[in-house]
């Protein structure tokens, strides 16, 4: 996966999905630990505001290109093999946490939103990308059977996924929230459902 990761990534960043990463990172500060960085698809849209850049990701193959685009992006960052339900960081240490296309894949999406809550300092943020299980029904329904394939295909990618639920079930408050398709020129239609949003940890 590790080496075909960026050019289909790629392809979905310039019909669109690179914009929406921009305009939601544009919104990080501080301290910040991203879950699940993959190659870096986010380095170069992360704003001058972030002091202290924290990228994790569990799979040491796409860990080893994510070194090496660092290095190549000049940007000063640390990687952490890690797993998102397992951060190595210590209680209300960042300002802000990042996920975009991870909740998908992550063996236990709720750990995951708990850890980044256990992670943000009190008023700290979380800032979400995600394709989601889709409202309408005969898609959701697609969803649900293309699931085992994308699971086994694409790293456990589950696009069925009721991601937001499990987001204001976790300690975060979500202040705000929108629905919308990644590029529809990229992507099955099954996969474009997506939510873009912003949540809290409680002051």
């Amino acid at each position: 996966m590790a080496a075909v990761y960026d050019p289909a990534v790629r392809k979905i960043d310039e019909a669109g999905l690179g914009d929406r990463r921009h305009a939601l990172l544009a919104e990080a500060s501080g301290r910040t630990v991203e879950i699940g960085a993959g190659t870096g698809r986010n380095l170069e849209h992360y704003p001058a505001g972030v002091s202290d850049l924290v990228l994790t990701e569990p799979d040491r193959h796409m860990a080893k290109k994510l070194r090496r685009n660092v290095e190549n992006s000049g940007r000063n960052a640390k990687v952490v093999e890690a797993p998102g339900e397992r951060l190595p960081l210590e209680d209300a240490s960042v300002d802000t946490a990042v996920a975009t296309l991870v909740l998908c894949t992550a063996p236990d999406p709720r750990a995951v939103v708990d850890e980044v809550a256990r992670v943000l300092k009190p008023g700290g943020r979380f800032l979400f990308l995600e394709h989601v299980r889709a409202e309408d029904e005969r898609i959701a329904r697609r969803q649900d059977r293309a699931a085992p394939i994308t699971n086994y295909l694409f790293c456990g990618c589950h696009p069925n996924r009721s991601t937001l639920a499990t987001i204001q079930a976790s300690p975060l408050q979500v202040e705000r929230v929108e629905r919308g398709e990644l590029p529809e020129k990229a992507t099955f239609e099954f996969g474009r459902p997506m939510i873009v949003g912003v949540a809290r940890r409680p002051a």
